[in-house]
Protein backbone atom coordinates (compact mmCIF):
# COMPACT_ATOMS: atom_id res chain seq x y z
CA UNK A 1 0.00 0.00 0.00
CA UNK A 2 1.33 3.43 -0.97
CA UNK A 3 1.80 6.06 1.65
CA UNK A 4 -0.66 8.95 1.70
CA UNK A 5 2.03 11.52 0.86
CA UNK A 6 3.18 9.81 -2.35
CA UNK A 7 -0.43 9.43 -3.52
CA UNK A 8 -1.26 13.10 -2.89
CA UNK A 9 1.97 14.35 -4.43
CA UNK A 10 1.07 12.81 -7.79
CA UNK A 11 -2.48 14.24 -7.78
CA UNK A 12 -2.85 17.13 -10.25
CA UNK A 13 -6.63 17.48 -10.39
CA UNK A 14 -9.43 16.76 -7.94
CA UNK A 15 -13.12 16.88 -8.81
CA UNK A 16 -13.69 18.34 -5.36
CA UNK A 17 -10.97 21.04 -5.37
CA UNK A 18 -9.97 21.52 -9.04
CA UNK A 19 -6.30 21.93 -10.03
CA UNK A 20 -3.82 20.72 -7.43
CA UNK A 21 -0.28 21.98 -6.93
CA UNK A 22 2.18 19.20 -7.83
CA UNK A 23 4.67 20.43 -5.19
CA UNK A 24 2.60 20.78 -2.01
CA UNK A 25 -0.45 18.66 -3.07
CA UNK A 26 -2.92 21.38 -2.05
CA UNK A 27 -5.55 23.07 -4.20
CA UNK A 28 -3.94 25.80 -6.32
CA UNK A 29 -5.95 28.48 -4.47
CA UNK A 30 -4.43 27.31 -1.15
CA UNK A 31 -0.93 26.52 -2.45
CA UNK A 32 1.85 27.42 0.00
CA UNK A 33 4.69 27.16 -2.52
CA UNK A 34 3.00 29.21 -5.25
CA UNK A 35 4.09 32.54 -3.76
CA UNK A 36 7.65 31.62 -4.76
CA UNK A 37 6.76 30.66 -8.36
CA UNK A 38 3.91 30.64 -10.83
CA UNK A 39 2.36 27.40 -12.07
CA UNK A 40 2.13 27.01 -15.84
CA UNK A 41 -1.49 26.84 -16.86
CA UNK A 42 -3.02 24.05 -18.91
CA UNK A 43 -1.63 20.90 -20.42
CA UNK A 44 1.52 22.31 -22.03
CA UNK A 45 -0.03 22.60 -25.49
CA UNK A 46 -0.16 26.08 -26.99
CA UNK A 47 -3.41 26.69 -28.86
CA UNK A 48 -3.78 29.18 -31.70
CA UNK A 49 -7.18 30.43 -32.86
CA UNK A 50 -8.62 33.20 -35.00
CA UNK A 51 -11.36 35.40 -33.53
CA UNK A 52 -13.60 38.15 -34.90
CA UNK A 53 -16.45 38.23 -32.37
CA UNK A 54 -16.76 41.39 -30.31
CA UNK A 55 -14.06 43.17 -32.27
CA UNK A 56 -16.08 45.10 -34.82
CA UNK A 57 -15.35 42.54 -37.55
CA UNK A 58 -11.58 42.82 -37.11
CA UNK A 59 -9.61 39.58 -37.10
CA UNK A 60 -7.31 38.75 -34.18
CA UNK A 61 -5.00 35.76 -33.71
CA UNK A 62 -5.21 34.52 -30.11
CA UNK A 63 -2.45 32.42 -28.49
CA UNK A 64 -3.41 30.59 -25.28
CA UNK A 65 -1.92 27.96 -22.98
CA UNK A 66 1.69 29.14 -23.17
CA UNK A 67 3.57 27.29 -20.41
CA UNK A 68 5.68 30.28 -19.31
CA UNK A 69 5.63 32.67 -16.37
CA UNK A 70 4.30 36.22 -16.80
CA UNK A 71 7.69 37.68 -17.82
CA UNK A 72 8.22 34.94 -20.38
CA UNK A 73 4.75 35.43 -21.89
CA UNK A 74 5.31 39.19 -22.13
CA UNK A 75 8.62 38.67 -23.94
CA UNK A 76 7.08 36.05 -26.25
CA UNK A 77 4.18 38.39 -27.07
CA UNK A 78 6.62 41.11 -28.13
CA UNK A 79 8.64 38.67 -30.23
CA UNK A 80 5.53 37.31 -31.98
CA UNK A 81 4.23 40.81 -32.74
CA UNK A 82 7.59 41.75 -34.27
CA UNK A 83 7.74 38.47 -36.21
CA UNK A 84 4.27 39.08 -37.67
CA UNK A 85 4.81 42.81 -38.17
CA UNK A 86 1.57 43.55 -36.37
CA UNK A 87 0.25 45.14 -33.21
CA UNK A 88 -1.33 43.27 -30.40
CA UNK A 89 -1.88 42.95 -26.69
CA UNK A 90 -1.39 40.68 -23.72
CA UNK A 91 -4.67 40.20 -21.82
CA UNK A 92 -5.14 37.76 -18.92
CA UNK A 93 -2.33 35.49 -20.12
CA UNK A 94 -3.65 35.43 -23.71
CA UNK A 95 -1.53 36.87 -26.49
CA UNK A 96 -3.61 38.74 -29.08
CA UNK A 97 -2.05 39.67 -32.42
CA UNK A 98 -3.93 41.89 -34.83
CA UNK A 99 -4.77 40.16 -38.11
CA UNK A 100 -4.88 36.55 -39.29
CA UNK A 101 -1.34 35.30 -38.57
CA UNK A 102 -2.14 31.74 -37.43
CA UNK A 103 0.25 30.07 -39.85
CA UNK A 104 3.17 32.35 -39.04
CA UNK A 105 2.60 32.09 -35.29
CA UNK A 106 2.37 28.28 -35.42
CA UNK A 107 5.58 28.10 -37.45
CA UNK A 108 7.48 30.39 -35.05
CA UNK A 109 6.28 28.64 -31.89
CA UNK A 110 7.16 25.20 -33.28
CA UNK A 111 10.62 26.54 -34.17
CA UNK A 112 10.98 27.60 -30.51
CA UNK A 113 10.11 24.07 -29.34
CA UNK A 114 6.50 24.49 -28.17
CA UNK A 115 3.81 21.88 -28.83
CA UNK A 116 1.23 23.77 -30.91
CA UNK A 117 -2.32 23.01 -32.02
CA UNK A 118 -4.63 25.10 -34.13
CA UNK A 119 -7.98 25.48 -32.37
CA UNK A 120 -11.29 26.33 -33.99
CA UNK A 121 -12.18 26.19 -37.66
Amino acid sequence: MKSRKSTEASLVYSSEYGRMCPECARPVAECVCRKNRELPAGDGIVRIRRETKGRGGKTVTVVSGVPLDSKGIKALAGDLKRYCGAGGALKDGLIEIQGDHCGAVIQELERRGFRVKRAGG
